[in-house]
C-alpha cells in the first residue's frame, strides 16, 4: 500500500504522526520538505531519523508523477498529460506572458456539467481527482518555480470536487505549504451554489463565473447547470460579499455568433451585474465536435466589450492561447485514440 503524502495538510500529517508514533514536530518538517523544498523522495527528508523514515516508507509515498507528454504551441503553452489512479490521464496547461507565468490545472477526470461548448464535457465525468493527483500538476511541472498565478480552470468543474479543492487551496496558501497569496489563485465555476457559498465564507482566492448568457432559458441550452443553479441565484450569492479589496469577482462569457454576442444581451448582463465590482473576460469559441454554434466576429466583441465598458463594467477580450493545441478554453479532453492506455 502507497498512500500519497502529497496533499496531505497539516493536521492530517499530525494525524498521522500520532499513528506512526513519530514526533508532531515531524508534521512540519514534512510538509517543508513536500511544498517547500518540492522533494520527490521520502529518503531525501533528511532531518527526520532514519527510523522515522523507514515507518513512513512502509506505507507511505510522496506521490509525484511526472507528465507523460508535452506539446507546445505556436504562441509558447505548454500542455501536459498527467497520469492518474485507475489508469486515467488528465490534461493542464502552462501559459507563459511577459510578467506572468499561468498553470491551468484540472479537478476531474472529466465534468459531470455537460456544457454544449465544452470538450471535457463532451467527455463525461469519470472520477475526481484527490488532492495529491491535484497539486502533483503544480510540483511537478518543469516550469513550476516560474509560477505566478494558479487557474482551477482545467478538466472538471473544481466546486463538484470541493474537499479535494479546498485542502489544495489551504496547502497553496498556508504557511506550512506554498504560502502563496490567495490573490495568485482563481477558481472557475458555473455557480454550484452550496459549495459557492463555502467557497466566499472560506477562501479569498478569486472567483470565476462562467455566465454565457444573462437569459436563463438561453443559459440553459448552453449551461445544463442552469436548471439546478440558475445564473441569478449565483449573482444574487454573490452580492452578498465583498469585492471591493482583495478579492476579485469575474465572469466568463464566451461570445456565439448571433446567438448571444449582440447589444441585447450586453445590456442584459450589465443589468445582471448592476452593483457588483467586477471584470468580465470576453472568451473567443473555440470550436469542439458536435456543437452547432458558431464563433462571433471580432467587431461584436469589441462593441460588446465597449457597451460593458461605458456602463462601469471593466471587460476585456481574453486572448486565445494554445488552440492548435487543443490547450483553449473548452477543449481539454483526453481522447483514448491520441493517449492510448
Amino acid at each position: 500500500m502507497n498512500i500519497p503524502l502529497t496533499g496531505k495538510t497539516q493536521d492530517e500529517l499530525h494525524a498521522l504522526m500520532r499513528e506512526l508514533d513519530l514526533p508532531a514536530f515531524t508534521a512540519r518538517q514534512i510538509a517543508a520538505w513536500l511544498y517547500k523544498k518540492k522533494t520527490s523522495s521520502i529518503d531525501e527528508m533528511t532531518d527526520i531519523s532514519l527510523a522515522g523514515r523507514e515507518k513512513l516508507k512502509t506505507n507511505h509515498t510522496v506521490a509525484r508523477l511526472s507528465p507523460l507528454r508535452r506539446q507546445q504551441s505556436t504562441d509558447g503553452t505548454l500542455k501536459y498529460l498527467f497520469p492518474v489512479s485507475g489508469n486515467r490521464f488528465v490534461e493542464t496547461v502552462y501559459i507563459p506572458e511577459k510578467e506572468r507565468a499561468t498553470l491551468c490545472v484540472s479537478t476531474q477526470v472529466g465534468c459531470k456539467m455537460n456544457c454544449r461548448f465544452c470538450m471535457t464535457g463532451k467527455r463525461g465525468f469519470t472520477a475526481n481527482l484527490s488532492p495529491s493527483e491535484i497539486m502533483n500538476q503544480i510540483l511537478s511541472v518543469p516550469e513550476r518555480d516560474t509560477l505566478t498565478n494558479i487557474v482551477f480552470m482545467g478538466m472538471g468543474e473544481p466546486l463538484d470536487n470541493a474537499d479535494a479543492l479546498f485542502k489544495t487551496l489551504e496547502i497553496l496558501t498556508s504557511d506550512y505549504g506554498f504560502g502563496w497569496s490567495p490573490k495568485r489563485i482563481t477558481v472557475s465555476t458555473i455557480g454550484l451554489l452550496p459549495e459557492l457559498k463555502r467557497f466566499l465564507d472560506e477562501s479569498l482566492c478569486h472567483l470565476a463565473v462562467s455566465v454565457h448568457s444573462p437569459f436563463p432559458a438561453e443559459r440553459l441550452s448552453l449551461v445544463p447547470a442552469e436548471k439546478a443553479y440558475p445564473i441569478e441565484k449565483t449573482v444574487e450569492l454573490i452580492r452578498q460579499y465583498d469585492f471591493s479589496h482583495q478579492r476579485r469577482a469575474s465572469f466568463e462569457y464566451i461570445l456565439f455568433g448571433g446567438v448571444n454576442d449582440d447589444l441585447k444581451h450586453a445590456r442584459a448582463l450589465a443589468e445582471l451585474l448592476q452593483g457588483i465590482p467586477c471584470r468580465v473576460n470576453l472568451i473567443k469559441y473555440h470550436a469542439v465536435p458536435d456543437a452547432d454554434l458558431p464563433g462571433t466576429q471580432i467587431e461584436k466583441a469589441v462593441t460588446f466589450r465597449d457597451y460593458l465598458s461605458a456602463r462601469g463594467i471593466i471587460s476585456t477580450i481574453r486572448a486565445s492561447r494554445g488552440e492548435d493545441i487543443k490547450a483553449a478554453c473548452g477543449m481539454l479532453s483526453v481522447d483514448d485514440q491520441i493517449y492510448p492506455k
